[in-house]
């Protein structure tokens, strides 16, 4: 893959997107010095020719952010069954044959970053929220969770999908009222996915010991639940830990060099959120 010596990530919006600075770390740590890493606004009109204006002999691939997962599955030769599953890819290779292929690295970048904690089996779980993360966190739920997964939604039409979604991913599922979202932390492990503040009120319902809390989101933080579930001496993991695994896969895979450089990208990620 000498030839192929660029990727970048695009997104709308997509100045916030921490990807570039991970994505260099690990070209810096692997001895890449050709390599660069980009960031392009780009949106769904714009995608298809933005790839019809590569020059794909240069690129080796790129990372995808909203609105994108969905609607460059169109645009390619294959996607995985990862992908498929969710309906999402984040990432697209470009291979010397010419095909363009899809892949989904949120949903294993969750698994491992839970068994980095030392999450693993779980016999039980919780989902706060049903949007496009929440999917994901299903499909990773599936490979580890033994038993029921109840995700807390607020509209009869989100519950529909995600019992649809459980269904075709072979989960025990149930939804749940939103408003009875504190009650997720009763269970062994909660993925949270909701937007800043969401879950605030649940605060003042958490039982005395909660379960592991995933919350992915990494700015702000420590969100005030993951604070809460911390005080009671609750394993917890932020959105850092979700873009740092997802992101490794992703540089595995552009590169062809495993395994990828997991701590300089994931400090390179703490140094920039300290930098604000």
């Amino acid at each position: 893959m000498d030839s192929k010596h660029r990727a970048a990530v695009l997104g709308s919006p997509i100045a916030h997107s921490l990807s570039p600075v991970l994505h260099r770390a690990a070209f810096r740590a692997l001895g890449l010095e050709r390599w660069s890493y980009q960031r392009f606004e780009v949106d769904e009109a714009g995608l298809p020719g933005f790839l019809a204006g590569l020059d794909e002999a240069a690129w080796a691939g790129l990372s995808l952010t909203m609105p994108l997962k969905r609607a460059v599955i169109p645009l390619l030769d294959e996607v995985s069954a990862t992908a498929r599953s969710v309906d999402a890819v984040n990432t697209v290779l470009f291979h010397p044959d010419g095909r363009r292929t899809g892949d989904n690295t949120d949903v294993p970048g969750l698994v491992n970053a839970l068994r980095e904690r030392g999450v693993g089996s779980v016999p039980a779980a919780a989902v706060l929220g049903a949007g496009a993360t929440a999917s994901s966190a299903l499909a990773a739920l599936a490979q580890i969770c033994t038993g029921e997964v109840t995700v807390y939604v607020r509209s009869a039409e989100r519950a529909r999908e995600m019992a649809e979604l459980g269904e075709r991913l072979g989960l025990d599922l149930r939804t749940a009222d939103w408003e009875r979202g504190a009650e997720a932390l009763e269970r062994p492990l909660t993925v949270s996915t909701t937007p800043a503040g969401a879950t605030d009120g649940f605060t003042a319902g958490l039982p005395a010991a909660p379960g592991a809390l995933f919350d992915v989101l990494y700015h702000p933080w420590p969100t005030k639940l993951v604070a809460a579930c911390a005080e009671r001496g609750a394993t917890v993991l932020g959105g850092l830990d979700l873009l740092v695994h997802q992101a490794v896969l992703q540089s595995e895979a552009f590169t062809g060099i495993t395994p990828g450089p997991l701590a300089a990208m994931r400090e390179a990620g703490e140094a920039a959120l300290a930098a604000g």
